[in-house]
This record gives C-alpha cells, sequence and structure tokens, in this order.
C-alpha cells in the first residue's frame, strides 16, 4: 500500500494539471548585463529545462560557450533545432541545423535513450555577429527523427 501511495504522489507531481487554469513554465534568465537581456520560456506543456550562456554581449562571439541539461522523453537517434526569429511580429529569419544525424553524431548525447538526461556543456559555434538595438521574440523547437518535440521555447531578446 505504501508503494501504491508513494507511486500516485509521484505522479501528481510531474503529471500535467487539467484544469484550465493551469500555470505556465517559470521564465528564466539566460543572461542580463549592460544592455542586453535574453530569457525564455519552455513552451513544451509537458516539461522545462535548463539553458545558461556565460557570454552576455551586443557582440556574439563565434564561439559561444552554453550549458544545456533535461530528462528526454523520447529517444534521439536524430536531432534537429528550428529557429525562427521575429521583431515587431514579422518574420526576419527561419533557420534549421541538424545536430545528431544517424551517421554523424556531432555530441556525446546523440543516441540517447526516453528517461536518460542530456547535459551538454561546452562551446557552440556560430558564426559571431552584432545584436541590434530593439526587442526580438525566438521559437526554438528541438524535434527528433519522429518529428516529436523533444524541447520547446519561447525566448525574448532586449537590447539598448
Amino acid at each position: 500500500m505504501e508503494g501504491f501511495t508513494v507511486a500516485l504522489f509521484i505522479w501528481t507531481l510531474v503529471s500535467p494539471s487539467s484544469s484550465s487554469n493551469s500555470k505556465a513554465w517559470p521564465t528564466h534568465t539566460v543572461c542580463r548585463e549592460g544592455n542586453l537581456e535574453v530569457f525564455y520560456q519552455s513552451c513544451d506543456p509537458l516539461q522545462d529545462f535548463g539553458f545558461s550562456a556565460d557570454q552576455c554581449s551586443k557582440h556574439l562571439k563565434p564561439k559561444l560557450n552554453i550549458r544545456f541539461g533535461m530528462i528526454l522523453r523520447e529517444d534521439i537517434k536524430e536531432l534537429f533545432l528550428d529557429i525562427a526569429l521575429f521583431t515587431k511580429g514579422s518574420s526576419i529569419l527561419n533557420f534549421s541545423y541538424p545536430i545528431c544525424e544517424e551517421d554523424l553524431p556531432k555530441f556525446s548525447f546523440c543516441g540517447r535513450r526516453k528517461g536518460e538526461q542530456i547535459y551538454y556543456a561546452g562551446p557552440i559555434n556560430n558564426p559571431g555577429f552584432e545584436i541590434f538595438e530593439g526587442e526580438y521574440q525566438v521559437l526554438l523547437e528541438l524535434y527528433n527523427e519522429n518529428r516529436s518535440t523533444v524541447a520547446c521555447a519561447n525566448a525574448t531578446i532586449i537590447c539598448s
């Protein structure tokens, strides 16, 4: 009976609320320094994740050190990232990038299975650019080979 009570308690904690006034995931601050502020909120109704960046500058360097961690709800034989950038309601960039391909795994977490944790701390390569003054909304979606969402975030970048 005690095992059933513990299982019911854990299920209550991790299951999504069916009420219409359920709360969204908290907003996380990636960085806030000088005239740049970056924050995000998970748009996956079932799961939140952690992300941080070592640099908080309007001049984004080509190698940016990040940290990302989560528990997988889906297998990731292949993993893809879609990025959509908006400002003032207009789309200004759409980008897709393969992170894990079956024949070309780029990271140690490629091939992980549902229930396993992924954690990455290290550099990511990007072209390096300056973030122009303004407010930007970014939709980021990680999905696997079956197009199942692995992680999703709505991010806001404010540069003044």
